[in-house]
Order: C-alpha cells, then structure tokens, then sequence
C-alpha cells in the first residue's frame, strides 16, 4: 500500500520511474534487530522486502529518522534487542515503578541507536511528552542529552487529564484526537560535541485551540520560532523550564518518604465494581456469590470479563482459603465504603499492598501523598482505613504512610495484644526534638515537654496545607514526595500541630465542629441522586430536592484532583440516599468550608522562607 500510495503521488508531480526502480520504502518490524536467516515461511513469502530492510538496519548509515510513533504504555514489543536498548533509560533509578516501556520510548530509544551508530544525523518525532519532564524519564534525558548536540521541543500540550489550559485562561486543544499531550521533538547530533558535554536544550510552548496550532505550524520554521534556553540542572535534567531557585533551601528539608520507614502506593483492587461496596449487607452478599457459584456463573451474573492481575476463579480460592474480613476502605475524600480483606495479591483484590496495609486494619493514621503530579492538584489527605491508590487523585498513584507499624501478621483487627512501633526514621525525629527542645515518646503522653508520632504527623499535616507552601514550592511537589521543613521552635511547632490536629479530625469527620451544620435539607422526596447542579448556593440532586445555603468556596473546593462535594454526589448517581447519607454529605460541606478556613491560618504561623 505504501509503494501504491507513494507511485500514485509522485505520478501526479510527472515523476518517471526508471525501469523496475523500487521505491526505498521497505516492510518490517522496526523495533527487531536485523535478522541473519530469512529462510522462515513468512520470509521466503517476502524474501526480498526482508533481505532488503535486514540491509538497511544492518548495513546503511541512517541519517535521519522522523515519524509518529506509537503510543502504548502494555507495550507488546518486548524483544531481547529493544528491551536491551531501553534498558539504558532504566539504570539506577532505583523507583518501585518504572514506565518506561511505552511504544513512544522504545521508538525515541530505536531512533537514537541508528544515529549514534552513524555518528550524526537527525531524529524528528512527534510523540507523546511525558519525557520532557516525568520524574522516572530522568535517565532517559541523561542519555538523550549525552548523545546529542541540540534538543528542540516545541511542546503542543493539549493534555485532557490535566485539564490543560492556556496562560490566559483559554481553551487548550490536543493536535490529535487523543487525550494525551504531544510534543515535536527535534535531536540534532553533529558528532563534534566533546565526550562529556552535554546537548543544548530548547524548548517553546505552543497552547491554544487546534485551529490555531496547525497555523502557527504552517506558518513558522524552526528558525522564526522563540526558544528558550534551558538550564538543565541534575539529576533530573528537565527539558522545560522548571522554577528551581529555592532548591537549595527545600533540599535541606526531609522528605516524607525518607521519614516514613515503610509505605507503598494505595490499594488497586482491580475490579472496583465488585470488590469495593457501599455498605456491608451488598459485600457480604458478593462473598457469598463467590463461595457458592462456579466462576462461569459468576461472570454471567457480574459481566465482568477476567483482566490482568484478577480472576473470578482466584477470587473464589482466595474467598475460600482466606476467610475474609469485611472492613472500611478509605476510597475517595470523605467516601468510605466496605470491601473484604485477606492481603492475598491476584485474590478478591488484584494488588492490596499487603505490606503496608496490614498495619491499616488496626488503630492506625496515614498520610497520603501522590509523588509526582501531571496537574497542579495538592494531593493530601488523611486516612485511618486500608486505603484506595486513587484517594485524592485519579491521574495519579497515591502513596500511603502509615504512622505505626504492627507486629503481627495477621488480619484480626480485634487483637487488641498487637504491639506497635512508630515507622519513623529515627535519626529525624531526633533532629525535631532538639530544634524543639521536647522529649520523643512513642505514644502520646500528657506529660509536659513530650511530643508523641501524631503531634509529628500534624505537624507534617498542617504544613501540607499551608496555600503558601503549595504555591512557593509547587515545582517540588510535581516532581517528587514533599519535603517538610524542620520545626523553627518549640511554640511554632505545637500551635501548628494543633492545627493539623483539628483538619486531621475534619477530614476524618470526628471532629465536633463538623456537626454544626451550615446547609440545610428541606425537600422530602424520593432522595435520588440525578445530575447535581450548583444553583444559587442550593445544590440540587434531581427537579425537586437540594441541599440549601452551600457555600461556593465548599462546592469548588479541591482535594486533590477531585472536588468533593461534587464528585460524592456524582458517584451516588441513580442511587437514593438514606438519612446517614444526607447528614453526611453536610458535613462533608461542612469540612470543606473548615478547610478553607484552617488553611490560612497555618499561613499565619508558618514562615516557610526562614525555616
């Protein structure tokens, strides 16, 4: 086809071939090595499209390698030449996951090998630009930049699960019609740049809707267009220019990950729609399904089809094998529900990071947190249940670190013998206590000039939500877990975890001022949820019943990457909701207008820029 396509328009210029010429366009595998035997079936049936496009890989010098690779985060391409090839952007990253083995890497990693092999050339891709700035693609841009000379990005943006938008506030459009954003990527190797030099970078943002994209690409050449030079600092060597002043000042702050002794990312149940309920009465009745029916039976009866990592049938040996508890699920802001529980990974849950959440079925806190962000979201918030990796964001993991660490191995959370520990690194808390001047005591104490874990975890709680922090060190918290600075004195350090002691206990919905409600409900009616509308300060959850005098500041307000008091009634759709459901949806309103208000008095006591 593409021989036809190609004959065709260069017929329509008054080309002429000459006799038997072929075009150089060949058929092949490009993510293969060059094969020495030809002498399969497929490839006597195509003996010379394959001994000619084994020569090209094989035997030409390539000058110039341009396309549109494909997208594929399950990539299918795994062989032994390529995986040998990427694994040049895996070293020492040292990361619990590592996604590298998109299609688009391979091919960027494909391209860059046939012109280091010829020492000069050009690759020009258009592709998807998670690479331009993804924490874990930061071996990637080391290896890119040590290879060639001059790096163009001409990034296009239009990412819809960012929610991307212009500078000014207007619609930002995809090129394609994907949901990912792109970028045309230009590598320029010259081959005279010294060994230890690295290649110069330069990038230029294109937003705007998909009209005015296309024209600005007609109309200019990469000669007209605006670079901006970027400083390219380690170890992450971002090819966008990143507000990287304070680092200095944050690097000396401890990071979460490094205080936190064990934590892991949430909770991926695989199949949300039957593991993970809205009460207990609907998962005792799905257990009961999963102990008396056949695995045929239970896939007519769910229509659930079997997917990687979960199974009806390893569900039932696990269900079987496991007696499991039926226990709360923190699963979205101020959304609990019910799941079973047996830790058994590829069971009834797909991944329950029985590592970290075994510690979650007894008394327990935790923080979450997302490592990096593709939106500006602060993704914080509190949990005291085994917890979902979507919690506070959907585009993004959540991690979970829990606050004590239990002793035994098993799911009986009625073990009231359990002996606890705090995950702490210990080395840390010491530097607290003497910037404090209090002594360390593993549970809290009312012993004057003692500070226990949950003082420190309020402490962390009330710094996380200070709007200054989020907006000073917002290029930090994109790229990596957040780092807290150290307590300035013992007075600054109480009166901020009082406060992060009172928005733990909001979030949590314990606290007493979440039952002094500011919104009423005064409609009777069938009580189900249709499409929520914000309307007047009256939230209506179908023609007739709404939640009345909710303020805009708790309609809109974000935890995370979601806005709760909109997305729990989205998640309630069709469903009718019961008294408990009413009044916890106004302290839902509640707590969110609490928030606001708490946040910006952390902004009173914390003086982040002279800790």
């Amino acid at each position: 086809m593409a021989h036809l396509q190609l004959d065709l328009l260069l017929t329509e210029t008054g080309y002429k071939p000459k006799q038997q010429q072929r075009l150089r366009v060949y058929l092949t595998n490009s993510l293969e090595e060059s094969h020495p035997d030809t002498g399969t079936l497929f490839a006597n049936w195509l003996s010379a499209e394959a001994n000619e496009a084994n020569h090209i890989k094989r035997d030409t010098p390539v000058m110039c390698v341009i396309g549109n690779p494909p997208y594929s985060v399950s990539s299918t391409n795994k062989g032994e030449w390529i995986q040998n090839l990427i694994s040049d952007y895996k070293k020492n990253l040292n990361e619990r996951k590592i996604n590298l083995d998109d299609d688009y890497i391979k091919f960027i990693r494909y391209g860059q090998h046939f012109i280091d092999k010829n020492g000069e050339g050009i690759l020009a891709y258009i592709s998807n630009n998670s690479f331009i700035d993804g924490i874990t693609h930061r071996q990637m841009r080391h290896e890119l930049l040590k290879s060639f000379d001059k790096i163009y990005i001409l990034d296009l943006h239009g990412n819809s699960k960012k929610k991307e938008t212009a500078p000014d506030g207007c619609i930002d459009q995809n090129v394609f019609d994907i949901m990912q954003g792109v970028s045309i990527n230009i590598f320029i190797k010259t081959g005279k740049k010294k060994k230890d030099e690295l290649a110069k970078v330069l990038h230029h943002d294109l937003f705007g809707r998909r009209q005015f994209k296309y024209e600005s690409l007609n109309q200019f050449s990469i000669n007209q267009i605006s670079w901006q030079n970027i400083h390219l600092d380690a170890p992450n060597y971002f090819f966008v220019k990143k507000d990287l002043e304070l680092i200095n000042h944050y690097s000396k702050w401890f990071s979460v990950a490094e205080f936190f002794k064990i934590f892991s990312t949430g909770i991926e149940s695989k199949c949300d729609d039957i593991a993970i309920s809205f009460n207990k009465t609907s998962v005792k009745n799905i257990l009961s399904d999963f102990q008396e029916l056949s695995s045929q039976e239970l896939l007519k009866k769910y229509q659930r089809p079997n997917s990687k990592g979960w199974s009806y049938e390893n569900a039932k040996i696990d269900i079987q094998n496991n007696k499991p508890e039926i226990i709360k699920i923190s699963y979205r802001p101020f959304d609990i529900r019910f799941s079973a529980y047996t830790g058994f990974s590829s069971g009834f849950m797909g991944r329950p990071r029985n590592d970290t959440m075994r510690h979650m079925i007894h008394e327990n806190l935790a923080i979450s947190s997302t490592r990096s962000r593709r939106n500006d979201a602060s993704c914080y918030f509190i949990t005291q249940n085994i917890t979902d990796k979507s919690i506070s964001s959907s585009l993004d993991n959540n991690y979970i670190f829990p606050l004590y660490l239990y002793n035994d191995t098993t799911q009986n959370t009625l073990d009231k013998q359990a002996i606890r520990t705090p995950n702490l690194n210990q080395e840390i808390v010491e530097q607290i206590a003497s910037k404090i001047g209090l002594s360390f005591t593993d549970e809290k104490e009312d012993i004057q000039g003692t500070f226990a874990p949950i003082d420190i975890l309020d402490y962390i709680y009330a710094v996380l939500h200070s709007p200054n922090y989020r907006e000073t060190y917002k290029e930090f918290l994109k790229i990596d877990f957040p780092r807290v600075p150290y307590p300035a004195d013992t007075k600054s350090f109480i009166e901020l975890a009082k406060l992060g002691a009172q928005l733990r206990q909001i979030h949590l919905l314990e606290s007493p001022s979440i039952e002094q409600f500011i919104t009423e409900y005064p409609e009777d009616g069938d009580n189900i949820v249709e499409k929520p509308i914000y309307k007047d300060g009256n939230v209506y959850i179908n023609d007739s019943q709404y939640f009345a005098n909710v303020p805009d500041i708790a309609w809109n307000f974000y935890i995370g990457g979601y806005q709760p008091a909109q997305k729990w009634l989205k998640d309630r759709k069709n469903r009718a909701l019961n008294f408990e459901d009413i009044l916890h949806y106004q302290k839902i309103i509640k707590a969110l207008s609490e928030t606001h208000r708490l946040m910006q008095s952390v902004d009173d006591i914390l003086n982040i820029e002279s800790s």
